[in-house]
């Protein structure tokens, strides 16, 4: 691996990267805030309970899962640019009905969940066509330092906007925050309108036919589909930790809240050095290096299952951090590059829903395991699924082996 120290400073004086990645920044700064702010929102409302807030919180996720494969098909259809400003208007006119539901103080819970709903369909329709987008937008020699440049705003600015949030919340109430979202959106939308990409033809085919074909595109491909197998499992068991588990441990062992935002700031902090990083490192082998940066995801897990001291656990989530980034950095990077990018779109939807297949399963059953076996024998079989799931990975030929 070597590390290139030519930092390309002509790429953030190109406009198009610059609206792109302006336009990314602003939107996951708002989603920073929404990220606290729906939960306290929600929590906050006449009558909440825990149960209605995790009900909230579905009805958000599950489109994410379900209508992603449309997303991918639709984006492929049409142009891109305009899919992400139409789903960005989407987002903004739902967490601002979000917001006046909160603001008013009158909130049914079924209305709550129906604007879930449709933020959850807008990050569906939303995320395929960024995928697909940054090809157009940057050339190819490009991609991964692009890559690399907008994980560090994104992580940036998602890290900002959680710090901020709590804050926000306790002195202008979650109500605005989830407008300042909403406000978040709408910006994003202007930006990305202003981008010049090349339209697509139209085409004749079915939209099953086009699904089809994208699934043709990526079951071709071993070193894609196995790597999407492995974080069918990697995701889930992350989530376990990240949802559940994790601050279970704090609480029962760390000395509460403060200890587990520590870690997860640590965390945060590794992303944003990670993105950098990949930004500029040059591998033979990007799938296999990109394969083995997740093995590291294992260890602060395994730490939080022996109790170890926090500052020991927070050096070790922040070295996972970077480990991360490196890894969707160089998996970006190769997607954009070895799809062809008519298909693009849709074989990142199948990425996208193969990744997260089990993710709601992982929250689903980190309590009730923690209940049956102990929170740290399940964080330890957390640790340990992840280190099957990615040492299974590298049999594979292609993942080894691609270049």
């Amino acid at each position: 691996m070597a590390v290139d120290c030519d930092h390309h400073p002509v790429l953030w004086r190109d406009r198009q990267f610059l609206l792109l990645a302006s336009a990314r920044t602003v939107s996951v700064l708002g989603n920073g805030f929404a990220r606290v702010a729906l939960g306290f929102a929600v929590l906050g409302l006449p009558g909440a309970t825990p149960g209605r807030l995790s009900l909230v919180l579905a009805c958000q996720a599950l489109p994410q899962l379900l209508f992603i494969l449309v997303g991918g098909v639709i984006a492929d259809r049409m142009s891109r640019a305009r899919l992400m400003v139409a789903a960005d208007i989407v987002g903004a006119g739902a967490y601002a009905g979000l917001a006046a539901l909160v603001l008013s103080g009158h909130a049914p819970l079924l209305l709550m969940c129906v604007l879930a709903v449709v933020a959850g369909t807008a990050t569906a329709l939303f995320s395929p066509a960024m995928d697909g987008l940054v090809p157009l937008v940057v050339p190819a020699g490009r991609l991964q330092q692009a890559n690399g440049l907008l994980r560090v705003g994104t992580n940036t600015s998602l890290l900002l906007g959680l710090a901020l949030s709590g804050v926000t919340v306790a002195w202008i109430g979650a109500g605005w925050a989830l407008a300042l979202n909403a406000g978040s959106f709408v910006v994003s939308a202007v930006l990305t309108a202003r981008l010049r990409v090349p339209g697509r033809a139209g085409k004749s085919s079915s939209a099953l036919d086009d699904l089809k074909e994208g699934w043709r595109e990526f079951a071709s491909r071993q070193w894609l589909w196995v790597v999407v197998a492995q974080y069918t499992v990697v995701v889930a068991a992350l989530n376990a930790n990240a949802g559940v588990l994790g601050p279970l441990v704090a609480e029962e062992e760390l000395g509460g809240a403060r200890a587990w935002s520590v870690i997860v700031a640590a965390q945060a902090l590794g992303t944003i050095a990670g993105a950098g990083l990949a930004a500029r490192v040059r591998v033979g082998r990007p799938v296999l290096v990109a394969v083995l940066a997740t093995f590291p995801a294992a260890l602060p897990i395994a730490l939080l299952a022996a109790s170890a001291p926090v500052w020991v656990t927070a050096v070790a989530m922040f070295c996972s951090g970077i480990a991360a980034d490196v890894f969707a950095v160089l998996w970006s990077t190769t997607i954009q590059r070895e799809i062809p990018e008519e298909s693009l779109s849709r074989v990142a939807s199948y990425e996208w829903f193969g990744s997260l297949a089990f993710a709601p399963l992982g929250l689903l059953v980190a309590g009730p395991a923690a209940d049956a076996v102990g929170t740290q024998e399940a964080l330890a079989g957390c640790a340990g699924l992840i280190v099957v799931a990615t040492a299974a990975a590298l049999l594979a030929p292609q993942v080894r082996g691609r270049r």
